[in-house]
């Protein structure tokens, strides 16, 4: 259930078929989700989104998750990190979107804005304890304009880490989306404080055209 496609095979491109009744954008959106070989491999293996495999590539690479681990999801919707984190064993999960998420077997899904004064408390209360996983890919809505657009991902990340530094247990994870832009740097930055390891990661299923990238700091430490 956890196999990523493989590459090597021949592949017929598919055609839109309704493309002169929808809008070059729409159509441009469809002819590509219809021939991406992850959206096709998602649907065959029952994960709700082919970002289920940018997780699933991260964790075969860097160990994220383990058995009996607890675990945040943050901008969890449509529910494909969750249902990863479940099936490679996580015993608790919260997730957490603004959209609503059909009900994950195993996990605690949760509709509300992460920049509530009163979210991360809930997050925390659901949880019952101390974190070993927050993972966040969470982005905001796009205006179209490149800086603005940077300083809002910028923003919810370090949102993010503010949330897992005081949840996290000692030796935790934390992995959040962030875009290339000029401002990885003061991401970086504090996590170095605080984890024994942090880089960037990009994952195979990660569209070449996309500038998102995934920082990964791992061996959470209390400050001294």
């Amino acid at each position: 259930m956890a196999s990523p496609p493989k590459s090597g095979k021949r592949n017929l491109a598919v055609y839109v078929k309704t493309a002169k009744k929808r809008s070059v954008a729409s159509a441009t959106w469809l002819k590509r989700q219809l021939n991406d070989p992850y959206v096709v491999a998602a649907k065959a293996q029952g994960w709700r989104s082919r970002a289920a495999f940018k997780l699933i590539e991260l964790d075969d690479k860097y160990e994220l998750l383990k058995p009996g681990m607890r675990v945040v999801d943050l901008g969890a919707a449509p529910g494909g990190w969750t249902q990863v984190a479940i099936h490679r064993g996580a015993a608790q999960v919260i997730g957490l979107d603004l959209l609503p998420v059909d009900p994950v077997p195993g996990a605690i899904m949760l509709q509300g804005d992460f920049n509530d004064e009163d979210m991360p408390a809930r997050l925390m209360a659901e949880l019952g304890g101390k974190a070993d996983l927050v993972l966040s890919d969470m982005a905001p809505n796009t205006t179209g304009h490149a800086s603005t657009d940077h300083i809002r991902i910028v923003a919810l990340a370090e949102l993010a880490i503010d949330f897992a530094l005081k949840v996290l247990n000692p030796g935790g994870t934390f992995v959040a989306k962030v875009f290339q832009g000029g401002a990885e740097k003061q991401i970086l930055d504090p996590l170095k404080k605080h984890f024994a390891t942090v880089r960037h990661a990009k994952p195979p299923s990660s569209r070449k055209e996309s500038s998102e990238l995934y920082v990964i700091a791992q061996g959470f430490r209390l400050a001294e």
